[in-house]
C-alpha cells in the first residue's frame, strides 16, 4: 500500500511538471505509513474525511488509481467528474466522505457522520484525517467537544508532520505533543511515531476496537513528515537540507523493508517485486487517465443544483 501510494504522487508530481494535471497539488511523500496501517482495521462500511493533503487516505480507502488521477486531471471519468480535482475527491461508494481544502474542515463533517452511525444504531466508525496546523481551528476543538459528550464513534487521527505550511509547530502550537488536547475533552490521546507502520498498525488496531465498542472518540497523534514542499510550487525554504535528510532516513517504506527482512526473513527480491507491481499498476493508471475524455460541457450545470423532486 505505501508503495502505491508514493507511485501515485510522484506520478503526481511528473504530470504536474509536464503541465498535464489540473492546479497545483500537496503531495504525502513520507508521510504514506498512516494511511496504510490505518487501511487494515476499517472496511468499505467505515467512513473517512480528508485533508488537502489526502491522495493516501483515498487510496488506502480502496480508490482506484486510475480513477484517482482522472479526478486530478480534471478528466471525466475521475471519481467526480473531474469537478473536485485534488483537494475535494469523494468516494462515497468506499466510504471516503471527501477531502477539504478549509484546514479544519474534515472535523465536522466527520463528527456529524458519526452522530447519524450512532442514532441509526449502526456499528460503523468514522476516521478523521487532519494535519497538525488544524488543531488551532475552532473546528477541531468543537468537534471534539461534542464528540466527547456524545460519545461518538469517531476517531481522530492527527498527522503531525511539524510544519502548516512554512510555520513550525512549535511558533503556532501551545503544545509539543497535540494528543495531549484529548484531555481536556476527557477523551483517550495517544502520540505514535508516524514513519513506523508496524508501531502505528499497534496504536491503530486498539483505538478502532475502542471506538467501535462504543467508548465514545479517541484523539492520535502521528509524528511524520512531509518530503515535498506545501504544494508543488513550493521551495521549502523554511527548512534546511539537514533537516530533509534526516527525515528521509527514517523514510517508512525503508523501515518496513528493514523489519520484515530482520524479522521474517523477506528477501531484497520480494519486496523488490512488490515495489516494481506498484509501479507497473501505476504507469497503467497513467495510460489511462490520459487518455480519459474531457468533460462534455453540456453538463457544466450537472450536480449544481438539485434537481429531483420533493417527497
Amino acid at each position: 500500500m505505501m508503495y502505491r501510494i508514493r507511485a501515485f504522487e510522484m506520478k503526481a508530481v511528473s504530470l504536474f511538471e509536464e503541465n498535464k494535471l489540473r492546479g497545483s497539488v500537496h503531495l504525502c511523500v513520507g508521510e504514506e505509513a498512516g494511511p496504510a496501517a490505518m487501511a487494515n482495521f476499517i472496511s468499505d462500511s467505515d467512513y473517512i474525511t480528508s485533508t488537502h493533503r489526502g491522495h493516501g487516505h483515498c487510496i488506502a480507502k480502496g480508490a482506484r488509481l486510475d480513477k484517482a488521477l482522472c479526478e486530478l486531471m480534471g478528466k471525466e471519468d475521475g471519481y467526480c467528474h473531474g469537478r473536485s480535482g485534488s483537494m475535494h475527491i469523494a468516494d462515497f461508494e468506499k466510504g471516503n466522505l471527501g477531502a477539504n481544502a478549509i484546514v479544519g474542515g474534515g472535523y465536522p463533517i466527520a463528527t456529524g457522520a458519526a452522530l447519524g452511525i450512532k442514532m441509526q444504531n449502526k456499528n460503523n466508525v468514522v476516521v478523521c484525517w487532519s494535519g497538525d496546523a488544524a488543531t488551532n481551528e475552532g473546528t477541531f476543538h468543537e468537534a471534539l467537544n461534542l464528540a466527547s459528550v456524545w460519545k461518538l464513534p469517531v476517531l481522530f487521527v492527527v498527522e503531525n508532520n511539524l510544519y502548516g505550511i512554512s510555520v513550525p509547530q512549535w511558533q503556532s502550537t501551545s503544545v509539543k505533543d497535540i494528543s495531549v488536547r484529548a484531555k481536556a475533552y476527557d477523551m483517550p490521546g495517544e502520540t505514535v511515531d508516524g514513519n513506523d507502520v508496524v508501531a502505528l498498525a499497534e496504536v491503530f488496531e486498539r483505538a478502532v476496537e475502542y471506538v467501535r465498542g462504543g467508548n465514545g472518540p479517541i484523539l492520535i497523534e502521528t509524528k511524520t513528515y512531509r518530503w515535498l514542499g506545501h504544494w508543488t510550487g513550493d521551495p521549502t525554504p523554511y527548512r534546511t537540507k539537514e533537516e530533509l535528510k534526516e527525515w528521509k532516513q527514517k523514510c517508512p517504506i525503508k523501515r518496513l523493508r528493514a523489519h520484515l527482512a530482520s524479522q521474517f526473513e523477506c528477501e531484497d527480491e520480494e519486496l523488490d517485486a512488490l515495489e516494481k507491481s506498484a509501479a507497473k499498476e501505476m504507469e497503467k493508471a497513467a495510460e489511462i487517465a490520459l487518455a480519459a475524455s474531457e468533460p462534455d460541457p453540456v453538463f457544466v450545470m450537472r450536480d449544481v443544483f438539485y434537481e429531483g423532486g420533493v417527497e
